[in-house]
């Protein structure tokens, strides 16, 4: 039997009531049918990443700029890679026939 997997809106929402609660992560865990860790770690989780928190089946939530540094490096990986292809049909076609 596989791993239950919730809904990054059942997540901030159980994160939030854990927050606005007077009751304690055990008994709102237990209420919620989770397990009392997957509550903590959901927790911390989005106290360290906010809004950015439970992007689902491993993906990440980026910033604009995230975004902007991953696709650049794709870029530089790309142009590494024709440069490289480049370099090696010059070598090939500049040699002097035997």
């Amino acid at each position: 039997m596989g791993r239950k997997k919730y809904s990054e809106e059942f997540k901030r929402e159980a994160v939030e009531l854990s927050f606005s609660s007077d009751k304690s992560c055990t008994v709102i865990a237990k209420e919620l049918g989770i397990s009392y860790h997957n509550l903590i770690r959901w927790r911390r989780e989005y106290k360290n990443k906010g809004d950015l928190a439970f992007p689902g089946n491993g993906k990440q939530k980026l910033t604009p700029e995230q975004e902007e540094i991953q696709r650049l490096k794709k870029e530089l990986n790309d142009i590494k890679i024709e440069r490289d292809i480049l370099k090696k049909a010059v070598r090939i076609f500049s040699k002097e026939p035997k």
